[in-house]
């Protein structure tokens, strides 16, 4: 893994919806340990964006999650499973010159799988948060992660990316990512 640069870092966020998450195993955890993602990320000022799979039918992402996004975050409405079939998201993470992407959401076997695989074929390199991603089933989360990192991602905790972002504790952040993980 080359090292991570906190500037052309950004955290995708996928479809973590109304309607959809109360259908997930752990989908309770997973928003909890994303929650923590969010705020950490943000007090390091890696910026978010967001997808939303038919919101129309599936509704807005949950609110204590649209809550803890950083100011200017996009968000993508998308009918696509893969976050790169979205122009509106293409562009926004291009405008934003980023070469890793830490990824969480659900569902990990479907719309973050496929956004994973996309995003190494493109040349990003890859963190997936994997207790901040959900399936239907457990064993479906599972697999796909066991997949992803097969691939080539890096799949750890929402502490630990946090952690390795921060490098040191003599960060500047260190104090409030240590009161984040408690």
């Amino acid at each position: 893994m080359k090292p991570i640069v906190l500037a052309e870092t950004a955290l995708v966020m996928i479809d973590m919806q109304q309607k959809l998450l109360p259908a997930m195993t752990d989908g309770a955890k997973a928003a909890e340990r994303l929650t923590m993602l969010l705020r950490g990320t943000r007090e390091l000022g890696i910026p978010a964006l967001v997808t939303e799979q038919y919101p129309k039918g599936l509704g807005p992402t949950v609110p204590e999650l649209a809550s803890e996004l950083p100011e200017g975050t996009c968000f993508a409405a998308k009918t696509g499973f893969s976050v790169f079939r979205e122009p509106a998201f293409v562009t926004a993470l291009q405008s934003r010159r980023r070469s890793t992407l830490i990824f969480a959401g659900i569902e990990a076997h479907v719309c973050l799988f496929q956004s994973v695989c996309h995003a190494l074929t493109q040349g990003y390199q890859v963190l997936v948060a994997a207790d901040a991603v959900a399936s239907r089933k457990a064993s479906d989360a599972a697999l796909a992660l066991e997949q992803m990192r097969q691939m080539g991602a890096v799949v750890m905790s929402a502490e630990a990316i946090l952690f390795l972002l921060m490098e040191d504790a003599k960060n500047p952040h260190f104090k409030v990512i240590s009161a984040l993980v408690r």
